[in-house]
């Protein structure tokens, strides 16, 4: 199994101590550990980790955090672990570059498989989220049938969906989209997940029901 460097902040060494006991029978592997991302930095430049995976408090200041991290490694793929969703932080935390912003109370799975996504030059974001913004434009545009990000799904995630719905295999997804094989399983089995079904046939009635273009 091939490990991607992973550097941890987190200033809860519990759950930090958590962190490192989900990754360590993992593809990722902690390259690294601090608590602040002060004490981080020479580290995050020395070592030029795949991931930066952050737990960041309210207080800290999102916008100087992330810069600070990305100016020390450009190509490292940044990913805060948020307490809750508070949207200025969020629009402060993609607006500087980061490629994921997660919340803490998720599962281990979940969090593997978001890592995943990322890997793959896609960001992720807290389904919560994803459901709160549907219902938002859905209340105030009357749209009924918009299914943008249903469940969390991402656009690439709905994209295969409508492939999945009208009965496209794995290779023709991946040809049709320009992507690898590899990359539509990684994203089909994310799909499975969020919409809480168990195979193809289930995700394709479910976009059935669920209005899937």
């Amino acid at each position: 199994m091939i490990s991607a460097s992973l550097l941890l902040i987190e200033t809860n060494k519990l759950f930090r101590e958590g962190l490192r006991h989900i990754f360590s029978a993992s593809s990722f592997e902690i390259v690294h550990e601090a608590g602040s991302v002060e004490d981080a930095i020479p580290f995050v430049e020395s070592l030029q980790p795949a991931f930066v995976l952050v737990g960041m408090p309210d207080s800290d200041d999102v916008t100087t955090c992330v810069r600070q991290i990305r100016a020390a490694a450009p190509r490292t793929r940044i990913v805060i672990l948020a307490d809750s969703i508070r949207m200025n932080r969020l629009a402060d935390a993609m607006t500087s570059g980061v490629d994921g912003y997660l919340l803490k109370n998720m599962s281990a799975d979940a969090l593997h498989q978001s890592l995943r996504i990322v890997s793959l030059g896609e960001k992720v974001l807290p389904s919560e989220l994803a459901n709160l913004l549907t219902n938002e434009r859905l209340a105030s545009r009357g749209d009924r049938g918009s299914t943008h990000h249903l469940n969390g799904l991402s656009d690439r995630e709905m994209q295969i969906l409508s492939h999945v719905r009208k009965g496209g295999q794995n290779k023709q997804i991946a040809n049709d989209l320009k992507i690898s094989d590899g990359t539509v399983k990684v994203h089909l089995k994310s799909i499975l997940k969020k919409i809480h079904v168990q195979n193809r046939t289930q995700a394709a009635i479910w976009a059935q029901d669920h209005g899937v273009a």
